[in-house]
């Protein structure tokens, strides 16, 4: 069994600063891309930010610049660190990691259950 856990969603005005945590855990072999995608109501989830298992990362146009995000390959873990808040990044947002659970299976994608991030004015 594999495991996303989302943390550190909440309620912050416009322009502050969020930091979103996800940890993968269970039976895992080996993690490529981990990253974090969003879902505002009424709208299609849609990708914030990917990063490989080595670093390169790739953001949404419209969080450059803004949203950082980072792993540790040691821990399972992906970070996504918000800054300059807007009021369209209101949003659940999701974890997502391309894993194996072991050498005999395929690549697979993982979902968290989501964490909520309200931006108020």
């Amino acid at each position: 069994q594999v495991e996303l856990v989302e943390s550190g969603g909440g309620l912050v005005q416009a322009g502050g600063s969020l930091r979103l945590s996800c940890a993968a855990s269970g039976t895992i072999f080996s993690i490529n891309v981990m990253g974090w995608y969003r879902q505002a109501p009424g709208k299609q989830r849609e990708l914030v930010a990917l990063i490989t298992n080595d670093g390169n990362t790739n953001y949404a146009d419209s969080v450059k610049g803004r949203f950082t995000i980072s792993r540790d390959n040691a821990k399972n873990t992906v970070d996504l660190q918000m800054n300059s808040l807007k009021l369209e990044d209101t949003a659940v947002y999701y974890c997502s990691s391309k894993m194996r659970r072991t050498i005999w299976t395929s690549e697979y994608a993982y979902w968290g259950q989501g964490t909520q991030v309200t931006v108020s004015s």
